[in-house]
């Protein structure tokens, strides 16, 4: 795992320990509608808590520009936290100055306190460092748990670990670990399956994903911009022609390193994109004019599903078609499914995230049946893209003072 110091190396008895969770949670009429962001944060703060430190949760909330916006505050996330911990939790309604300081400081060893929405201040995206220093003064430890804000190079993420002894926390450890698994150290043989709506997003992902797995299945809309660089006409499809050649050098790359990179070999098509329409399954050299591939058809389904059966690993980003509107769902499901299968035979381990990961996953009804599930979007990406986090940087940097002292 990257070389960062995790709570094993922390004992927290006493201090005042600053957590950067991410409780960016989906909100309907002002009450928290998913709180699976909440819940995997809370593992965090209550092993702190459970051990005698004074924790001191910093999060934020939406996107308020640098100033305070009451329909954005964290204070309906309280009551959430307070059950899901099952302990009181106090509340600041700043993140620095007096209120702050206030509510830290009648912290009770093992208490909690979540701190208002960071972002009411501009300093925080900024990275300003008279916003870190007035972070800082409130703690003595930082612990960073938020992955999924780690791709930002923000006072929270990656102040605050410069001015702190800090530490990751187990959301944040566990993401790494599973990740780096996939990437680097996974069980042999291994698969990435890619889709999408875009080559174009997708590019510094299949890039740095085809040397490091045996194979590459490539789905969703940008499958088709790889059909078109075969010299086969999509219809009227979503295709980025202006890739083909891209495409072209990418199916080259991937023949020179010897891996396989699959794509759909037939496809669900219609005239139309729209619920319950009428649609027809065809090989994928037979799309006419003015038809649009929608999603793959049931022997891509069946070809992916066998190379599954031979694969001890897969990292799994976006769908295999547009998953959100009937019929299309189904072959995403049918493979989501069938990895679940093989995840709780024991005879393969799957990791996904990212984008409309998550959700597809849902809609399958697997998201608790893979081995490990991100809920981190942008932050996924640019990890598995190859890019260095600037808030996983910040904690090796950390560690290696801690080191050194």
């Amino acid at each position: 795992m990257a070389r960062v110091l995790t709570l094993d190396r922390l004992d927290p008895r006493g201090k005042r320990v600053l957590v950067r969770v991410d409780f960016n949670v989906p909100m309907q009429d002002g009450e928290v509608s998913d709180a699976t962001r909440i819940e995997r944060g809370a593992v965090t703060l209550r092993e702190l808590a459970d051990k005698g430190g004074r924790v001191v949760a910093l999060s934020h909330f939406g996107r308020p520009k640098g100033r305070r916006e009451p329909s954005m505050s964290l204070a309906p996330i309280v009551p959430v936290l307070a059950r899901v911990l099952g302990r009181e939790v106090a509340f600041a309604d700043d993140c620095i100055g007096e209120a702050a300081k206030r509510a830290v400081e009648a912290l009770p060893v093992g208490g909690v306190a979540l701190l208002e929405n960071l972002r009411f201040h501009p300093g925080e995206e900024k990275n300003d460092p008279a916003f870190a220093d007035a972070l800082a003064a409130l703690g003595e430890v930082y612990v960073n748990d938020a992955f999924s804000a780690s791709h930002r190079a923000h006072a929270s993420i990656t102040g605050l670990a410069e001015r702190l002894p800090a530490y990751a926390g187990r959301l944040l450890a566990a993401e790494l670990a599973a990740l780096e698994k996939a990437l680097g150290g996974a069980r042999r043989p291994s698969a990435a399956l890619v889709g999408g709506a875009k080559v174009s997003t997708k590019l510094a992902v299949l890039e740095n994903l085809l040397p490091r797995v045996d194979v590459l299945i490539v789905g969703g809309g940008m499958a088709n911009t790889f059909l078109a660089a075969q010299g086969i006409d999509v219809g009227k499809s979503l295709c980025e022609r202006e890739l083909i050649g891209t495409a072209r050098d990418i199916l080259r790359r991937a023949d020179e390193l010897g891996r396989e990179l699959v794509l759909p070999v037939d496809a669900v098509v219609a005239r139309q994109f729209a619920a319950d329409i009428d649609t027809r399954t065809c090989d994928v050299r037979d799309v006419a004019a003015d038809e649009m591939i929608l999603d793959v058809g049931p022997k891509s389904v069946a070809d992916i599903c066998r190379r599954l059966e031979g694969c001890r690993t897969l990292l799994w980003n976006g769908p295999l078609g547009a998953f959100e509107v009937r019929p299309f769902d189904r072959a995403t499901v049918a493979v989501a499914r069938a990895a679940a299968d093989l995840t709780a035979a024991g005879r393969l381990e799957t990791i996904a995230g990212g984008g409309d990961t998550v959700a597809a996953l849902a809609h399958a009804g697997v998201l608790e049946r893979f081995s490990y599930v991100s809920t981190a979007g942008g932050a996924f990406l640019e990890f598995i893209e190859g890019k260095v986090l600037p808030g996983i940087a910040a904690l090796e940097k950390a560690a290696a003072r801690i080191a050194g002292s």
